[in-house]
């Protein structure tokens, strides 16, 4: 015979008392008050380095006050934010510096002269990055023409071929070498390989587009390899299970699905060779009029451009100081195109689940 066990009277608890803590505005007071001493003691003269010094001092108010109030655990965790948080700042100081470097010098130069005028009969002040901005934008135009066809099929290979196999393992072997080649060798062989095929002397601009090309394959291939690899096997696999052959899944499936990913990866890859100086220094070449046949004679680019106005300025230097700066201005503006464009073909052309 079973016995029916009624519950007792439920007793109320007390709440549990709440540990003390810092007032929700209290690290953003902290952070305000580190930033108001950065900015007096930088503008009263002190130091750079100094300054931080004493606002990263500030920062550990915030870890000790909470040691006084909150307890031992609690101050360790806001220790480690202000430590966090200070690495990240300290990390992002060089771009902020280097982007207001360039902005603050480069900015006053711009002008419709300075982007639809050459350096053909200029000494001293005028002038403009017109046949430099013509000779980058072409160089490397071609550097991708050359680059995108062999960097993506061969990472189709890597993926859809040759995994696991001998000759993919030698190939991704040779792709990490390639990747730490450095610009000048690229250079070098280009220009070598012209001197074979040319004659001694050579300078042109596909000589160029060649030497980056040598830079842009191993990131393009890498790149490529690793969206190829994110395309789910189940989307292969049903296309083989309806009959169609591999080529035709690759390309009607795998490409299309992986196409977000692969031009992101080109346009980064493209942004990381368009500032490469000593390779197209060595081949390309500079002059001061607009060269727009890639197989014929010098073809000035930015990156060149600005090297040489700042090693060989003339007299006065200043204002090819100041035309390097702003041609410096002008390749980082593109290269910030050409990121964003990169961030917009991501969002549009990847798989409607991922927006």
């Amino acid at each position: 015979m079973t016995t029916l066990l009624t519950p007792g009277p439920v007793h109320e608890t007390e709440s549990p008392r709440h540990s003390p803590m810092l007032p929700t505005w209290a690290p953003r007071a902290v952070f305000a008050s580190a930033l108001v001493v950065l900015l007096g003691l930088y503008a009263s003269g002190v130091g750079g380095v100094r300054s931080v010094l004493a606002a990263w001092v500030v920062c550990l108010v915030l870890p000790v006050w909470s040691a006084a109030v909150e307890g031992r655990r609690k101050a360790v965790d806001r220790l480690v934010t202000v430590l966090v948080t200070s690495s990240f700042g300290l990390a992002l100081f060089p771009l902020v510096s280097i982007l207001w470097t360039v902005i603050s010098k480069g900015a006053p130069v711009l002008s419709a002269e300075f982007f639809s005028y050459s350096m053909r009969n200029v000494v001293g002040e005028g002038g403009g990055v017109y046949h430099a901005i013509i000779g980058t934008l072409l160089i490397t135009a071609a550097a991708a023409v050359i680059s995108v066809p062999i960097g993506l099929l061969t990472s189709i290979f890597l993926v859809e071929y040759g995994e696991g196999g001998r000759l993919a393992r030698w190939i991704r072997f040779l792709v990490d070498v390639m990747t730490g080649i450095p610009s000048i060798v690229a250079g070098l062989f280009a220009y070598a390989l012209f001197v074979i095929l040319v004659g001694p002397g050579v300078r042109m601009g596909i000589g160029g587009a060649v030497a980056l090309s040598v830079l842009m394959i191993p990131v393009v291939v890498r790149s490529c390899e690793e969206m190829l690899k994110l395309v789910p096997n189940e989307l292969r696999e049903a296309s083989y299970a309806l009959g169609v052959p591999k080529w035709r899944t690759v390309l009607k499936v795998v490409l299309p699905t992986a196409l977000a990913g692969i031009v992101t990866g080109i346009t980064l890859a493209v942004a990381r060779v368009i500032g490469e100086t000593a390779p197209l220094l060595v081949i390309a070449g500079l002059s001061d009029s607009a060269n727009f046949d890639l197989f014929n004679d010098r073809m000035a680019t930015l990156p060149v451009f600005a090297y040489s106005a700042v090693t060989s300025p003339g007299v006065p230097p200043g204002p090819s100081i100041d035309r390097a700066w702003g041609a410096a201005l002008v390749l980082l503006m593109i290269v910030m195109l050409l990121n964003l464009i990169a961030r917009l073909v991501s969002h549009f052309f990847s798989p409607k689940g991922d927006r």
